[in-house]
């Protein structure tokens, strides 16, 4: 069963205030939607990547024909866009443990451990940490759909770090407001061969897009693919006297949240992240990898995937605007490599 809205695209204003006709808008189909949605009672918490699936899927129509994203939408034109009914969830709670940050009756902050997905698929219905919240904590947002309630963002399978999940539709639709307007505070901690060469921070900004020959990797990219950046400082290097660094210790603040952003722009910068099994992993008589110290290696191995770890979460709460601030201490695996590559500082 599904529910039918109907909106009006308004008429264009002159600087005087006064309107222009019907001639079209300058404002991609999607982005305008998106702003009659935010102003509209019912449909209010639809962020624009929601609305894009919606026109992906044919959802959203314009004289009973389906609008396109990049479409230009005339003044007075009617849109209607068709919502199905909230699917049931049948997803199977599962007792995981889970490491809590921060809860209230909206939301859920947690310091997610490597090695759990964060949602399920088509082919993985368990032993992720969708179904490890429906055990602890019940009440979940139904707006990122039956395999995803509440999951606003996610990270990566062997990523570690702090993660936000909503308990209602109403915490969800606003904090996927701040996340499409970049207003929330992300830093990653990354451990990786050698070390960049710049000082303070660097700003690297690049278009981020499908692998043209693996589907299964992003990388950058000149023409197709999403806008992405990301901030980097070195917080330590390690090597003989710092001269030829065999690895460093990376911090990388997030000001766009692209699949694999830091993994593929660490790797693009010639610096992919120890561990790493998809991007820059190294043979074991590959130069970088001779480089690590024995320990180091042994280190490596150990780890269930790349040395990557979100630090810091911090946004706005989105019902009570309190500032929130979470840094989420790394697990046991990263913390080891870590130590093992401070006791080699100089």
């Amino acid at each position: 069963m599904s529910t039918v809205f109907s909106l009006t695209v308004p008429q264009p204003e002159m600087e005087d205030g006064t309107t222009i006709g019907t001639r079209k808008n300058t404002i991609r189909a999607d982005k305008l939607i998106f702003d009659l949605c935010q102003s509209h009672d019912e449909l209010h918490y639809l962020s624009r990547s929601q609305i894009q699936k919606l026109i992906e899927a044919g959802k959203i129509k314009s004289k009973g024909i389906p609008i396109r994203s990049k479409d230009s939408l005339t003044a007075l034109a009617q849109i209607e866009i068709e919502l199905e009914a909230p699917s049931v969830l049948e997803m199977v709670p599962e007792n995981i443990p889970l490491q809590l940050l921060f809860e209230d009756e909206h939301l859920v902050v947690i310091n997610k451990q490597p090695g759990l997905t964060v949602h399920p698929s088509e082919t993985q219905h368990q032993g992720t940490l969708v179904n490890a919240l429906l055990f602890h904590i019940k009440d979940l947002s139904g707006i990122g759909g039956v395999l995803r309630p509440g999951i606003v963002h996610r990270i990566d399978k062997n990523t570690s770090g702090a993660i936000v999940v909503t308990k209602t539709d109403l915490a969800h639709a606003g904090l996927s407001t701040q996340f499409a307007n970049h207003s929330i505070q992300r830093k990653y901690w990354a451990l990786v061969y050698g070390a960049p060469k710049f000082e303070g921070t660097y700003r690297l900004e690049t278009k981020l897009g499908r692998n043209p020959t693996d589907r299964v990797k992003m990388a950058v990219t000149t023409e197709e693919g999403r806008n992405a950046v990301t901030l980097f400082s070195v917080r330590c290097a390690y090597g003989v006297p710092q001269k030829n660094p065999f690895a460093a210790w990376i911090e990388a603040t997030l000001e766009t949240g692209r699949t694999h952003q830091v993994r593929v722009h660490l790797n693009h910068l010639g610096h992919s992240i120890l561990g790493d099994p998809l991007y820059g992993v190294p043979s074991a008589n590959q130069p970088k990898w001779r480089a690590l110290p024995h320990a180091v290696q042994d280190k490596v191995i150990a780890l269930p995937g790349q040395a990557l770890h979100a630090r810091v979460l911090g946004f706005k709460h989105p019902i009570t605007e309190q500032e929130l601030y979470f840094e989420a201490d790394p697990f046991p695996q990263f913390q080891a490599l870590l130590n093992e590559l401070n006791s080699r500082k100089n």
